[in-house]
């Protein structure tokens, strides 16, 4: 187990070094009030008294019940401020267009666009602000790919993508984080009832397994290998014509 008071320190201080570099007066996330986000702001708010955290429901029930109550809880605990800006009626009227020009809209298409329409949200608020975008992925997550390419995969700097799921739950246990947020299956909160184990077919236990001592079932194995095969375009910068 890694020793997380002195990776607290570190990582602190990461994030002050990065925003003094960039002149930057403050950091803006989005706080789903999922475990990453939760871990990441909680960081931030150590790092810069100027950390807002900015709730943004966008189509799913969930998203404007648990997904608000525990990011506005959290927030209270460790006095980070947030706002709230409903993405619902956008997302509508940005499926309804892009509907009508395209053969068909895929549910994988549709459901990408909420990240997206985040992250817009996030450098809006970012720009207008002089604040940087903190990113909330973390190992596991971006190993796998399960991330939405120019969505939660676009930020200024991350303070836990080195770190596994297992280690950010470590992590949120040692900086006192309340149990609901540990105890929570993890969600995109993309629509109703969906997990990422469900969607994935493999649990973060495993994928951790495998990335912290090499161990994994066959089974597994090539799930992973499959995920993340398919997903080597989202870890690299674009392909220029040179």
């Amino acid at each position: 187990m890694r020793n997380y008071e002195t990776e607290t320190k570190l990582r602190v201080e990461f994030i002050r070094s990065v925003i003094k570099s960039a002149g930057a007066s403050g950091i803006v996330y989005g706080n789903s009030g999922g475990k990453d986000s939760s871990l990441v702001g909680i960081l931030c708010k150590m790092a810069c008294s100027d950390t807002v955290g900015i709730i943004m429901p966008c189509g799913s029930k969930r998203n404007y019940e648990k997904d608000k109550t525990d990011a506005l809880t959290i927030a209270k605990q460790f006095d980070i401020a947030t706002r709230l800006v409903d993405l619902s009626a956008v997302k509508d009227e940005l499926v309804r267009s892009v509907s009508e020009t395209t053969k068909k809209l895929t549910d994988a298409a549709a459901a990408n666009i909420a990240p997206r329409l985040r992250m817009t949200v996030l450098y809006s608020i970012a720009a207008s602000e002089n604040r940087l975008v903190a990113g909330t992925g973390n190992r596991s997550e971006v190993y796998m790919g399960y991330f939405t390419k120019w969505g939660d995969g676009a930020f200024d700097f991350n303070p836990i993508a080195d770190l596994t799921v297992t280690e950010v739950y470590e992590f949120l246990r040692f900086l006192n984080a309340p149990e609901f947020v540990i105890n929570k299956a993890p969600s995109a909160g993309l629509f109703d009832g969906q997990t990422d184990e469900s969607e994935m077919g493999v649990s973060y236990l495993n994928i951790d397994d495998f990335l912290l001592n090499g161990v994994v079932s066959e089974k597994d194995k090539a799930i992973i290998e499959k995920f993340h095969n398919a997903s080597e375009h989202k870890r690299v910068m674009p392909v220029y014509y040179i």
